[in-house]
C-alpha cells in the first residue's frame, strides 16, 4: 500500500530553525525528522510514500531527489494550508489502491504497523487509528475506546479540560479506506474534527493500542525528547554515543556534555557545560559557557561566558549574550 506523510506545517514552534529549513528537514542526529517517521514503514507492506508538503517545497524536492530511503517518494504540493483532511484529499490522485496509511511527519513512534494492518483487516473498519495513553489528553484528539471490540465509539479533537472521554489519544498513525475520502470535500479542513467523529458514531472506527514510544517532536522540548529517544534506541547511521551524548565530532576533555547531540565540525570551549541540548553541524560554543535545554542551529557561534537555558538559536547566528 501507499503511505501519506503529512508534512505541510510551517513549524512555527521550532522557529527560528524552521526559518532556514522546513520542519520535516530539521536535523535529528544524522538524518531528519521526516526520515525518522519514514523509517518505521515496513518495506514488505509499503513501497511508496507520498509526502504532503507546503512550506519549503523546493528544499523538500531537492533533498529527496538525492536520497534513497528504500522506497519510492512522491511529493505533492499544498499551494495553501489545507489542514489534515484537505492535505489527504489533495494527495489522493497519487494514491494507488483502496486502502492507505497516514502518518504525521514529526512523529517518533514504535507503532506496530503490521499488527495495526492485521487488526484493521480482521475488524473490517473504515478507519483505524493508533492510540496512546497520556496524562493530559485535552491537547490531543481523544478516543472513547471499547476494549471488547476494539472500536472507538466517540472521538473528540482537543476537548476542554475535564471533558475528555478518556486518556487515550490519537497517536498520529491511521489506516483509511478510500471510501472515507470519497465523502470528504476539497479545500482546507481537519479530518480529526470533521470526519473522525462521524466515523466513530457509525461504528466503523477501530483503535489500535500499542506500547513503546510516542513523541510528537514539534516543540523544542519534545524535539529534545525525540533526540534523547533516538540516542537511546540507536536510530542513527553514523556517529557514536559517548556516555549519554551522541556525537559526530570529537568531544574534548575541556568540556562536559550529557544527554546531548553534537553535530559534525562543532567546537566546544574550555570549561563549557552542555546538557540536554542539540548542537547542529558547524556550530561553535565558547569557553566557560553553560548551555542547558537548547537547540543551537547549524554554523551558529556562541561567545565566551554565555549562560543559556531553553533557547533556540538560529542557523548562522552569532551571539555573545
Amino acid at each position: 500500500m501507499d503511505a501519506i506523510v503529512l508534512a505541510g506545517g510551517f513549524g512555527t514552534r521550532l522557529r527560528p530553525w524552521t526559518l532556514s529549513v522546513p520542519k520535516p528537514l530539521v536535523p535529528l542526529l544524522d538524518t531528519t525528522l521526516i526520515e525518522h517517521s519514514i523509517r518505521i514503514l515496513p518495506r514488505s507492506m509499503v513501497n511508496r510514500v507520498i509526502i504532503a508538503a507546503g512550506y519549503g517545497i523546493e528544499q523538500m524536492r531537492s533533498y529527496f531527489a538525492n536520497l534513497d530511503v528504500g522506497l519510492e517518494v512522491v511529493i505533492v504540493e499544498e499551494k495553501e494550508p489545507l489542514g489534515t483532511g484537505g492535505a489527504i484529499v489533495n494527495c489522493m490522485a497519487a494514491v494507488r489502491g483502496n486502502r492507505f496509511l497516514v502518518l504525521n511527519g514529526d512523529l517518533i513512534t514504535t507503532v506496530d504497523i503490521p499488527g495495526m494492518i492485521a487488526q484493521h483487516e480482521g475488524d473490517s473498519r473504515l478507519a483505524t487509528i493508533s492510540l496512546w495513553p497520556v496524562e493530559n489528553p485535552n491537547r490531543f484528539g481523544v478516543a472513547d475506546f471499547d476494549t471488547s471490540d476494539r472500536a472507538i465509539k466517540r472521538f473528540q479533537e482537543k476537548p476542554n479540560l475535564g471533558e475528555e472521554y478518556s486518556n487515550l489519544i490519537n497517536a498520529g498513525c491511521y489506516l483509511i479506506e478510500r471510501e472515507v475520502i470519497d465523502e470528504m470535500p476539497d479545500g482546507p479542513h481537519s479530518i480529526e474534527r470533521e470526519v473522525f467523529p462521524s466515523i466513530a458514531r457509525s461504528g466503523n472506527m477501530g483503535g489500535f493500542c500499542y506500547t513503546g514510544r510516542f513523541i510528537d517532536a514539534g516543540t523544542p522540548s519534545s524535539y529534545l525528547d525525540a533526540m534523547r529517544a533516538a540516542i537511546e534506541d540507536g536510530t542513527f547511521n553514523r556517529g557514536e554515543v559517548i556516555g549519554t551524548t551522541w556525537s559526530m565530532s570529537v568531544i574534548g576533555d575541556s568540556s562536559s556534555t550529557s544527554y546531548s547531540a553534537i553535530g559534525r565540525g562543532c567546537t566546544i570551549g574550555h570549561n563549557t557545560v552542555v546538557r540536554s541540548s542539540a548542537i547542529l553541524d558547524g556550530a561553535s560554543i565558547g569557553s566557560n559557557c553553560h548551555i542547558v535545554g537548547c537547540l543551537i542551529g547549524r554554523d551558529a557561534v556562541i561567545g565566551d561566558n554565555v549562560r543559556m537555558i531553553d533557547q533556540v538559536v538560529a542557523f548562522n547566528n552569532h551571539s555573545n549574550i
